[in-house]
C-alpha cells in the first residue's frame, strides 16, 4: 500500500489518526534553504481543528518536530521528515467500528484490503488527521514558490446551498494572501453568517453539510506542464484526489464548458503592454496541459463528513448481518473549513513539483 507521490520532489506520509504520531517526509528539497517557521505554524493553526462551531472537538497543536533534513536554520538537501504527535484522542470511541462500518467512510474498504488487519480507530490511515501532513509539506512549497512570484490562495465557494462570489478574472497576490488569514476565507463575507446557519443546524440535527472550495494560483509562467499524462491538470487532480472527502475536480469553468458554443468557450489572446493575456479565463489558465501565464483557478467538491450521529443501516461482519450504527467519537458538521489550507498546500506541492 504505497503512500508516495512525486516526479521532481518525493513525498511520502506515515501515520494514523490514533497512533503516535503521523508525519510526512519530503525528499530532493534544494539544500540551504530557511524556513520561515511562523509561517509554517500559521498554516497548521489554519487546519487544526480549534475552529470552534465548525469543527470536531478534537484539539490537536498540531505542531511539527523536523526530525531530519534540517540543520542550523537551513535544508540541508537530504530527506526532510517532520513529525505531528498525536496527543488527544479517544480510541475507545471507535471500538465498534473493529466489524461495523460506517456508510461513506473507507472503513469497509480498508477491511477488505488488509484482510481485517486495518486501524479503525479515528478511520486509520484514512483519516482526515493526515491532512495536517499534506499542509506542512504545502507550507515549505509555497515558500520555494512564493520566491518564484507564485502565490496560491483559495475561498469556500459554497457550503450546501450558500454560495460565495467566484474568483474574476484579475486575481491578484493580495487577494489570495487576504484570503489565508481569515477563518472563514470568503470573497463576499456577507454570506458568512448564512454559512455559520447552515453549518449549526446540520450540526444540531447530528448531520453534515459538504460544499466547494475555489483555489487560484498567480504568478505561474506560461508553458508549465506537459501534454496527455503529466499535464497540469492531471497533475494536480493526483494529490487533489488524494484529500479524504474530495468527490470532484473542475477546471476553469468545467462542466459548465458543456453548455458553451467554442466561440463562448475559447479564450481569446491579446498583448496587455507587452505581455500575452486572454480576456476570459474560461479554461482556468491552461490549455493542452500547459499554463498560458493566466491565474491556474481550479475548484473542488468536499462531500459531507461521512461521521454523523444519526442512525444509519450497515452491517456486522463478525455477525454477518445487518444491522445499525449510532455513531460517538467527535467529527466535524463541515470539514470544508478546514480542508481549505489542505486544497492549497496541495496545489503548492504540485506546481513545485511541475516547476
Amino acid at each position: 500500500m504505497s503512500t508516495v507521490w512525486g516526479n521532481k520532489i518525493k513525498v511520502t506520509v506515515f501515520g494514523e489518526s490514533h497512533s503516535e504520531a503521523i508525519g510526512v517526509v519530503i525528499d530532493n528539497l534544494p539544500a540551504g534553504m530557511q524556513l520561515d517557521m511562523a509561517e509554517i505554524e500559521r498554516e497548521m493553526a489554519r487546519r487544526a481543528p480549534n475552529g470552534g462551531e465548525f469543527s470536531t472537538p478534537r484539539k490537536e497543536g498540531d505542531k511539527v518536530d523536523i526530525v531530519s533534513g534540517y540543520f542550523e536554520g537551513k535544508t540541508t538537501g537530504t530527506p526532510l521528515c517532520g513529525i505531528i504527535r498525536n496527543t488527544n484522542t479517544k480510541s475507545s470511541d471507535y471500538a465498534q467500528l473493529k466489524s461495523v462500518f460506517r456508510p461513506g467512510h473507507s472503513d469497509y474498504g480498508y477491511y477488505l484490503k488488509s484482510g481485517g488487519n486495518n486501524d479503525y480507530r479515528g478511520g486509520g490511515h484514512s483519516s482526515g488527521r493526515l491532512t495536517a501532513t499534506l499542509v506542512f509539506a504545502g507550507a515549505i512549497c509555497k515558500q520555494l514558490l512564493r520566491k518564484q512570484g507564485i502565490t496560491i490562495g483559495a475561498h469556500i465557494l459554497s457550503v450546501k446551498d450558500v454560495n460565495d462570489k467566484p474568483f474574476g478574472l484579475d486575481i491578484t497576490k493580495e487577494q489570495l494572501e487576504k484570503l489565508t488569514c481569515n477563518i472563514l476565507p470568503l470573497n463576499d463575507e456577507s454570506v458568512a453568517e448564512d454559512i455559520r446557519n447552515t453549518v449549526l443546524s446540520a450540526r444540531s440535527d447530528g448531520d453534515s453539510v459538504g460544499g466547494v472550495i475555489e483555489c487560484a494560483a498567480v504568478g505561474l509562467k506560461g508553458g508549465v506542464g506537459a501534454p496527455f499524462f503529466d499535464s497540469i491538470e492531471s497533475h494536480l487532480a493526483s494529490l487533489l484526489f488524494s484529500v479524504p472527502a474530495v468527490k470532484g475536480v473542475q477546471f476553469g469553468k468545467g462542466y459548465e464548458l458543456t453548455k458553451m458554443y467554442g466561440s463562448q468557450a475559447n479564450d481569446p489572446f491579446r498583448y496587455n503592454d507587452g505581455k500575452v493575456v486572454t480576456t476570459t479565463n474560461n479554461n482556468g489558465g491552461i490549455l493542452g496541459g500547459l499554463s498560458t501565464g493566466m491565474p491556474i483557478v481550479f475548484n473542488v467538491a468536499i462531500k459531507p463528513t461521512p461521521s454523523i450521529f444519526k442512525q444509519q443501516d450497515t452491517i456486522d461482519v463478525s455477525k454477518g448481518e445487518n444491522t445499525v450504527l449510532s455513531l460517538k467519537g467527535r467529527h466535524d458538521p463541515c470539514i470544508v473549513v478546514r480542508a481549505v489550507p489542505v486544497i492549497e498546500a496541495v496545489c503548492a506541492m504540485a506546481i513545485y513539483d511541475l516547476i
